[in-house]
């Protein structure tokens, strides 16, 4: 199968990216498995498995989509009507929560069974990484601060609510993509010794982090369409300590972290820390690879190819609210 992907960013990533990240070990996944592998991004993506072509993203998209593929796999909803203008097999994955288009195309899956039902769908395939390249984990090392993975900039992943969960439950926290001074979102400044921060890290600097860490503290304030940080939190051995938003309900079972939209129920869980570490790490590696993800994609792409179409009816954006969701401070 020749399959192209599309897709608004350039890959390969190295830092922060989860989208691309994505894509990249879904596509590398369908090349060990025998298909054709094309990237249709903006100029300055490099693949040294597939074939990459760009597009100039001051002109129409459309005209700019090279035919020859079984399926075209869009990354992002395009301007124009893919069911009614593009007129080849296709497959859209919606990303996020915030797609302003009333509708979603026939051919449209989701990140997670929340995230699909929101959307008023019952079609989604979970997210899934190559945990291949994130080296070797040490399970049995000492470990000792807490850490928070994400853009801390974005109110809604709640970095002072973290930061306030660790005060309360007498711990450290490493801050893995937000800094102590903030001037972009209005001027802030975190005093507090308890939380260390690293600024948007990435490559072997992320992978160590992770390493040393005893757990996640995450009270996000959305509904979270899949969860990226968590999951390699989970791979690294590091139960999560969340809120129970979006689709972190089905990442997050009672053996593998703990969920509370309260700063004091989180900070109990955190200082009563008991969890298997090897299970956590098992669970991540099984349930949410690239093998499997890829595995869910080929059957969606036999599916369309088969000239059915995924949804009787176009997906509807669930027109969420952009207020934070609450939080017990």
């Amino acid at each position: 199968m020749r399959i192209l992907f599309v897709n608004w960013a350039t890959v390969p990533v190295f830092a922060y990216g989860g989208t691309e990240r994505v894509i990249w070990d879904l596509a590398l996944e369908l090349k060990k498995r025998g298909h054709e592998i094309a990237f249709l991004t903006p100029p300055g993506s490099t693949c040294d498995f597939g074939e990459v072509l760009a597009f100039d993203t001051e002109q129409d998209l459309l005209p700019q989509i090279p035919s020859g593929y079984d399926i075209t796999h869009f990354q992002f909803q395009p301007k124009f009507d893919l069911d009614r203008a593009f007129g080849r097999p296709y497959l859209m994955t919606e990303h996020g929560n915030y797609n302003k288009n009333p509708t979603r195309p026939l051919n449209c899956n989701f990140v997670s069974a929340d995230h699909a039902q929101r959307h008023r769908s019952e079609v989604y395939v979970p997210n899934g990484l190559n945990w291949d390249a994130y080296g070797p984990v040490n399970l049995s090392a000492p470990r000792e601060n807490f850490h928070f993975l994400g853009k801390a900039e974005w109110r809604a992943k709640n970095v002072k609510g973290a930061i306030q969960v660790a005060k309360k439950a007498g711990v450290d926290i490493d801050i893995l993509g937000g800094d102590r001074f903030n001037f972009r979102r209005g001027f802030r400044i975190t005093l507090t010794r308890r939380a260390h921060f690293f600024g948007m890290v990435g490559g072997a600097q992320k992978l160590s982090a992770l390493n040393a860490s005893r757990g996640l503290i995450f009270p996000m304030r959305w509904h979270e369409p899949f969860g990226l940080a968590v999951i390699e939190s989970l791979y690294f051995g590091c139960p999560v300590f969340s809120t129970p938003y979006g689709a972190l309900p089905e990442l997050v079972g009672r053996e593998f972290g703990f969920l509370s939209d309260s700063c004091g129920e989180l900070a109990r869980a955190v200082r009563d820390l008991r969890f298997d570490r090897k299970k956590l790490h098992d669970y991540a590696r099984e349930t949410y690879s690239s093998q499997k993800m890829a595995q869910g994609y080929l059957r969606l792409y036999e599916k369309i190819l088969s000239g059915r179409t995924l949804h009787e009816k176009p997906p509807i954006w669930p027109k969420l609210s952009k207020k934070l969701l609450p939080w017990k401070a």
